[in-house]
């Protein structure tokens, strides 16, 4: 299957979570079109966790997993560790107390 641009998919999630009153915002630009893109998933409570899009070797599937997750202020740690050595990342600051994010419905990965 070819792979989206990488800021197609961005403006997709964003509309799709604009759709169901999810606050999201582009904390850091990459790539138009090959860059990653992490999610960072905030509580609004000082809890939050990150995810990333990976190659799942038993199903071949691309799946988003949850790299970190805790306080707020390690997962930005996090963030701005990975930015340091992909300056092509994309990341995207998802708000919502509930804790959704929709990486997990059909048509995100």
């Amino acid at each position: 299957m070819a792979r989206l641009a990488a800021e197609f998919w961005v403006q997709a999630y964003l509309a799709r979570l604009r759709l169901v009153d999810i606050p999201a915002f582009v904390v850091a630009r990459g790539d138009d079109v090959a860059g990653s893109v992490l999610v960072k998933q905030s509580t609004l409570d000082g809890q939050a966790a990150l995810y990333e899009r990976r190659f799942d070797l038993m199903s071949g599937d691309r799946v988003w997993d949850c790299v970190i997750s805790g306080s707020e202020r390690d997962v930005d740690q996090a963030i701005t560790r990975q930015r340091a050595n992909d300056p092509d990342l994309w990341v995207i600051e998802v708000e919502d107390r509930q804790g959704r994010h929709l990486l997990d419905q059909d048509g995100l990965a």
